[in-house]
């Protein structure tokens, strides 16, 4: 079965629509994008304005407008079953792709997520990532800085979110102890108790979309649990803004529900990397490794255990 991944934000790049950019089928998402931000998200990123993609409502609509622009481009070509899962804001675009909502209502929710975090932290948070380590010891290494761990990934990585300042002090002491760290470019601590006054606003939104529940042949996985009433998954959808995620129990439930095959949407590569090292069983690739959409089509249209890319 294949699954389709969702990524976050902290990926964006002036080619991050280049497979897309042109494709008629994602002109309604381009539209609503543009729509939301004031501006083409394709001549966005293409601006040279680095700072301009950090801003934390930017970033996160157009990480969701690319995971929906490919997947607009490919849903003629998909099989009958699909996994899908998303990996923090990519689940907003994961919701759309099982049949919840729309992809303009994705967006515009994406769009209340991003302002109600950006009330409740006040601007000065951020997120940063530390490899290496095992948990407890970056529980630690959190509670002394100030910080809670936001993201546990596959292979011992951790994502981390608190102020930016105790985050980069936070990464300084990993670094120290001989494991990997960093800030990472997102300007919100995403996932952590800072943005706890973010829940309520963002439910209430949540409640009053039309919702649907996956439709048929759509497996739609959040944490290690698969979603079946969308409606009664909302609180939890809501919550996750405050509280940490588990991406390496997600990967875990997909291949034990049968995926053997997996296509990160983008933006960027990072969970086809981690499901590679997760699911070795699995061919995992990036929708932005494929030289065209015809070529992207043609391997979704292969046998499973077809190559990809390489």
């Amino acid at each position: 079965m294949l699954a389709l991944l969702s990524g976050g934000q902290g990926r964006l790049s002036a080619e991050m629509f280049d497979l897309t950019a042109e494709q008629p089928q994602a002109g309604p998402t381009f539209a609503e994008t543009g729509a939301l931000l004031g501006r083409d998200p394709r001549d966005l990123v293409r601006s040279g304005d680095p700072e301009a993609l950090l801003s934390n409502r930017t970033s996160q609509i157009l990480s969701v407008c690319a995971a929906l622009a490919t997947y607009a481009c490919l849903a003629e070509t998909l099989p009958a079953e699909v996994a899908v899962a998303g990996y923090s804001v990519g689940e907003m675009a994961a919701w759309a792709i099982a049949g919840a909502w729309t992809a303009e209502t994705s967006l515009r929710l994406t769009d209340r997520r991003a302002r109600a975090m950006d009330a409740a932290d006040g601007g000065a948070g951020g997120l940063g990532y530390v490899r290496g380590l095992a948990r407890p010891a970056v529980e630690a290494l959190a509670r002394a800085h100030g910080c809670a761990i936001a993201i546990v990934n596959p292979e011992r990585l951790f994502v981390v979110g608190g102020k930016r300042q105790d985050v980069a002090a936070l990464c300084r002491a990993a670094e120290a102890t001989g494991a990997k760290a960093g800030p990472l470019d997102v300007r919100v601590a995403s996932h952590t108790p800072r943005l706890a006054a973010a829940v309520t606003p963002f439910q209430a939104a949540l409640a009053s979309s039309r919702l649907a529940n996956p439709a048929p042949g759509r497996l739609l996985f959040a944490g290690a649990t698969r979603i079946f009433q969308t409606a009664g998954a909302i609180p939890d959808l809501a919550a996750q803004v405050a509280r940490p995620l588990d991406w390496a129990a997600t990967l875990e439930a997909l291949g034990e529900a049968g995926v053997d095959r997996l296509l990160d949407l983008g933006p960027g590569h990072a969970l086809a990397d981690m499901a590679r090292t997760a699911l070795p069983q699995s061919r995992s690739y990036a929708a932005e490794a494929f030289h065209s959409l015809e070529g992207l089509r043609a391997w979704l249209a292969a046998p499973a255990g077809a190559a990809g890319p390489e």
